[in-house]
């Protein structure tokens, strides 16, 4: 009797186990079917991004409704998109993000945060740009550059000369924004050495503290571009992205001079990426195919002067976006290197170098 208890108790746990494991199977083979569902385009796709002003946000819903998307752009700032991304983890409300660059995007995917994806317009781009592991591909290139009056005598030849030749001279934004830490970034990665103070040597440190407090640093509301035209204002010059540059041109009805270093400026992506929190990831995924094609690229380029990713988008590019972008090249940076160390960078020199 007692064997025949024992079986009987040992056959209802294998029973119950069995249940159990079905149960869970069932649950993860539901949650993989909820994320492989076709697109359904009745539901809205929420977009967090930092590259929502100047009528982009406008633009891009207008004509992803027209494709049979409806999606809703919420406004974010660059240097704290990816944070709110990963507050978010737990209780996700975005369904993907556009715009922020490879520092942001690899702790995106270093927290797990995004899925694979490759999308159909990939070989139409530098692979260089994407992560190498497709889990963010860009649409958009930005180069970060130094404009100046069209009338100024000259234009400085490079960041680490601004602080000592024009002091005052140039604005520069809070590095509470993307473009001035990529900056700073394409400066300090110049002066690597892994025995310096946060991987910098002392030469590095002394150039960023130099370019730094020499700056006229823009506040809340201030425009570079209308300081820059002001005449009874010292300040000739400013950083901007290439896209600001082209469309501040149209705006003004004026002609900027751009500073072109031998080492290159710095060219930021804006990238497209996947949350693994979404439920829409088939929408997600049809959206980004749409929105990287050449014909949505060029269009893009042409409203807001940007530069596309898809080299066939750049064929179609307006003769003063090519001559600005033939102005300028690519500086070499390893933003794997700048991801790791960007936010240490900031903080000292916020706390030693900022006035």
């Amino acid at each position: 009797m007692k064997l025949k208890k024992i079986i009987t108790l040992f056959s209802a746990s294998v029973i119950a186990l069995t249940l159990a494991a079905c149960a869970g199977g069932q649950k993860a083979e539901k949650k993989e079917a909820e994320k492989d569902a076709p697109a359904d385009r009745s539901e809205t796709l929420v977009i967090y991004s930092n590259s929502v002003s100047d009528g982009r946000g406008e633009w891009l819903t207008k004509k992803a409704k027209e494709e049979g998307f409806k999606i809703e752009m919420v406004e974010v700032g660059g240097a704290e998109l990816a944070d709110r991304v990963i507050a978010e983890k737990n209780n996700g409300v975005a369904d993907m993000v556009f715009g922020i660059g490879a520092v942001d995007s690899n702790k995106l995917r270093d927290e797990k945060l995004l899925i694979k994806f490759n999308p159909e317009w990939q070989d139409k781009i530098d692979k260089e740009l994407a992560d190498k592991d497709g889990y963010y591909n860009p649409v958009i290139v930005q180069p970060l550059v130094l404009i100046g009056r069209q009338d100024a005598k000259e234009m400085p030849k490079d960041w680490t000369e601004l602080g000592s030749k024009y002091p005052g001279q140039y604005s520069i934004s809070p590095l509470t924004a993307g473009t001035p830490r990529a900056i700073l970034a394409s400066i300090l990665v110049r002066y690597l050495d892994e025995d310096g103070e946060l991987g910098v040597s002392d030469k590095g440190w002394k150039a960023a503290k130099e370019y730094l407090q020499n700056a006229y640093v823009l506040k809340q509301g201030e425009s570079s571009v209308v300081k820059m035209l002001d005449d009874n204002d010292p300040v000739i010059y400013g950083m901007m992205w290439g896209s600001g540059a082209l469309v501040n041109q149209k705006t003004y009805n004026t002609k900027f001079q751009v500073m072109s270093p031998k080492i290159g400026v710095p060219f930021v992506t804006e990238q497209t990426m996947i949350l693994s929190s979404s439920k829409r990831q088939a929408l997600a995924k049809e959206f980004i195919n749409w929105f990287g094609t050449a014909d949505v690229q060029a269009e893009y380029a042409k409203q807001f002067g940007s530069i596309p990713a898809n080299k066939d988008a750049v064929k179609e590019l307006p003769e003063e976006t090519q001559e600005f972008l033939n102005s300028v090249h690519q500086q070499d940076i390893d933003w794997e290197v700048v991801g790791e160390n960007l936010d240490l960078w900031v903080e000292k020199v916020e706390l030693e170098f900022v006035k």
